[in-house]
């Protein structure tokens, strides 16, 4: 005799970069232990795989996880977590103000919210006549570009997320370009036009949090800044 199915809750999220509802299903408790057995091998791509398995699994197969942008599969994973296994978790985090006593702080997951810094734009003029049309970094893009020249991996994840170059009479498409042309047209920039691309990555959106803590020793209000999924766990 077949056992009875159990039905799971069904909730919707919107997706930080393009503005689309996703609907989503807490994670089970199979999912649950693989995630934990990813943590506990300490190996961040197969803590990564794992977590993009479930964002994929728990979003009915809509979501290709290896698609997201950063920001968005961080976002997507703290709310799956805080519908899955509590919405609140307790951090230990650093005064800032010196370095070193660390206090117990709680946070509400689903009022974690993904930040985009005013005047963000995609779309990079170079000069007046040239620009680039920037697509954001992947996690497998980062992961697969490791390197440990900190230059060559910026070089490489720009051009890596270039989509497009336009000038006043063409388009011409990242598929379309040869590495040597492409190459070319990064590393003859001047240090103002780099700077631009480069405030591009230092500007996009990120799953971001403001903690405000007070030192038990100095007395001391201050500040502490979460960033980024691993931030919160």
């Amino acid at each position: 005799m077949a056992l009875p199915k159990l039905a799971s809750a069904k909730f919707e999220l919107t997706l930080p970069s393009t503005g689309e509802k996703i609907e989503y299903r807490p994670f089970l408790v199979k999912e649950e232990k693989a995630l934990m057995i990813a943590q506990q091998s300490g190996k961040t791509e197969d803590i990564m795989r794992s977590v993009k398995d479930v964002i994929t699994s728990c979003t009915y197969g809509k979501v290709d996880a290896n698609n997201l942008p950063t920001f968005d599969l961080e976002y997507m994973f703290l709310q799956l977590r805080a519908k899955s296994v509590g919405e609140s978790v307790e951090l230990w985090v650093t005064c800032p103000d010196d370095g070193e006593t660390k206090v117990k702080v709680k946070i509400d997951l689903t009022e974690i919210q993904c930040q985009k810094e005013v005047g963000h734009d995609t779309n990079i003029r170079i000069t007046d006549e040239i620009g680039v049309i920037m697509d954001y970094p992947k996690v497998d893009t980062l992961t697969s570009l490791e390197m440990d020249d900190e230059i060559d991996a910026t070089f490489a994840v720009i051009k890596n997320c270039i989509r497009q170059i336009y000038d006043s009479n063409n388009v011409y498409e990242k598929m379309d370009m040869e590495k040597t042309d492409l190459d070319e047209f990064v590393e003859s920039m001047s240090h103002e036009q780099f700077e631009r691309v480069q405030n591009f990555f230092n500007t996009m959106p990120k799953v971001k949090h403001i903690v405000k803590v007070k030192n038990p020793k100095t007395g001391a209000d201050g500040e502490v800044v979460l960033e980024g999924m691993q931030d919160f766990f």
